[in-house]
């Protein structure tokens, strides 16, 4: 049984692992402030090409995003988020619990435009409502769409415009900027955004995001943020160490180019056999439409979630692959696939 669930089911890459081991018995300073974390983060900035960037290495992609919303925020204001949204959908009230309402956007394909963001801050006219004050995207999206530049600088303008801080949940930031056709890199987020976070546990890490706060008015006083929510680990180095390992030769990106290089692999087969797809994914997260005798027979192999039922006879399901995926692993399922008699 092999599951397309996630991209987090396995453990961490070897070499994660190598470094891990290798500084284990050593001493060093506490709650991220080791040499380890340091190095990481200057590599970090690097890439970004902007010094005066803050970076904290935190636990998960939900802590994260909560830390961050939270500590952005006034009481009294809100964000605005895609539909599909994970603060929205799967994220238990994370962000509602913390105070601040999540204003939903019906979107075709999982992303946000200008004109929809401009509704909701027209519609939120006065005191007696809460206050759009920070829209949330996320790269690639839920639904595996990934923004183009353009797009990114359109969100960015009407934010500027409009008095609306832009962040960005980076969960799977490394396979949005590996897939085809893309042309954001990392020294764009750092131009446009306010913040944005790059995940590590969805590409090849144990444990461990790095948000990035561009802003000079959201970095003041951070980590006690971080500390009161529970995310401070005492011993920081340990997501320290797993960066540097992804980040030092550009293992993430290797990884991140992998699980989309199988992704496509699978998408083509699929489509060879027939069948289209629920949204368009160039990520590595592909929706594609099947008989529900065949979702059948595959889950007796495969683990993957049934997105959305289509009609009496076809679902939507959501095939995840990750860094680790073997492309002997792929090439099955795709028999599996084309063997369907209905």
């Amino acid at each position: 049984m092999y599951s397309f669930k996630n991209d987090y089911s396995e453990g961490a890459h070897p070499e994660v692992l190598k470094l891990l081991q290798e500084t284990n018995m050593e001493q060093t300073e506490g709650y991220g402030l080791d040499p380890y974390s340091q190095q990481a983060c200057h590599i970090l900035k690097s890439l970004i090409q902007r010094e005066n960037v803050d970076i904290h290495l935190i636990p998960g992609g939900t802590q994260t995003n909560l830390i961050a919303i939270s500590a952005f925020l006034r009481p009294h204001e809100a964000v605005i988020s895609a539909q599909s949204g994970h603060i929205l959908v799967h994220e238990t009230g994370a962000i509602e619990a913390t105070g601040h309402k999540v204003i939903p956007v019906e979107t075709a394909d999982g992303k946000l435009r200008p004109e929809e963001i401009l509704q909701v801050v027209r519609f939120h006219t006065d005191e007696h409502m809460v206050k759009p004050r920070l829209v949330y995207i996320s790269n690639s999206t839920e639904i595996g769409s990934v923004y183009t530049r353009n797009e990114l600088e359109q969100l960015a303008a009407c934010c500027r415009e409009n008095s609306l801080l832009f962040y960005m949940d980076g969960a799977r930031l490394g396979s949005a900027l590996c897939s085809e056709g893309n042309d954001v890199n990392m020294t764009d987020l750092g131009r446009l955004m306010d913040a944005f976070y790059i995940g590590g546990t969805k590409n090849g890490a144990l444990i461990g995001e790095a948000l990035v706060i561009c802003s000079e008015s959201l970095k003041k006083e951070f980590r006690f943020m971080i500390k009161q929510r529970g995310a401070m680990l005492a011993k920081g180095r340990l997501i320290g160490i797993q960066f540097l390992a992804l980040f030092k030769n550009n293992l993430y990106f290797t990884l991140a180019k992998h699980a989309n290089d199988m992704a496509a692999l699978l998408r083509r087969g699929i489509q060879s056999a027939g069948y289209t797809f629920f949204s368009e994914s160039p990520s590595n997260q592909i929706f594609p439409i099947l008989p529900n005798k065949l979702i059948e027979q595959l889950l007796g192999n495969y683990d993957f979630y049934v997105w959305k039922e289509i009609d009496n006879q076809y679902s939507a399901v959501r095939l995840v692959t990750s860094w680790a995926v073997r492309e002997e692993t792929i090439r099955s399922f795709i028999e599996q696939v084309k063997g369907f008699q209905p």
